[in-house]
């Protein structure tokens, strides 16, 4: 992620459900501040109730966040997928991973369910209750984003 941010590219994070309100308070917790001041961090969250409707609408429930990620990844951005559930979860189609060339990372809850193989980077967490695999993501993200404020001014 940091090499990314120093040439100027972005993270995408995205979530089902609970998980859509923690895409959202990643990236805000990146691209505005977590506990200290420093530069801002471009951090999406696709969670666009307009975009998501519409791109289940047209393309179908397995296209809306790919179709984000088509439109606003660029080669070298990074791609984090949030899930709780072993059913199918946000990823990019192979059009994202391959043409694109982004780096993807999943926060897993369970056994990771179908995500468990088609992303490169994965943070199981073993637990099977939504709720503790939540409080666990939560405490891996925040651990994160006070990792990423001591490298980056």
């Amino acid at each position: 992620m940091l090499s990314c941010w120093n040439k100027k590219g972005k993270v995408l994070i995205a979530g089902n459900g609970g998980s859509a309100a923690d895409a959202m308070h990643l990236a805000e917790e990146l691209s505005v501040r977590f506990a200290k001041n420093r530069r801002a961090l471009a951090a999406i969250a696709l969670c666009d109730p307009a975009v998501l409707t519409c791109a289940a609408n047209d393309f179908g429930f397995e296209s809306i966040f790919s179709r984000q990620i088509e439109a606003l990844g660029n080669s070298g951005d990074v791609f984090i997928a949030l899930t709780t559930a072993q059913q199918p979860q946000p990823r990019p189609r192979r059009r994202g991973r391959q043409i694109l060339r982004l780096l993807t990372v999943s926060f897993l809850g369970k056994d990771g369910g179908q995500l468990r193989n088609s992303l490169r980077h994965r943070i199981p967490d073993p637990v099977s209750h939504h709720a503790r695999i939540q409080e666990c993501q939560k405490l891996l993200y925040h651990a994160l984003c006070e990792w990423i404020e001591s490298k980056v001014d």
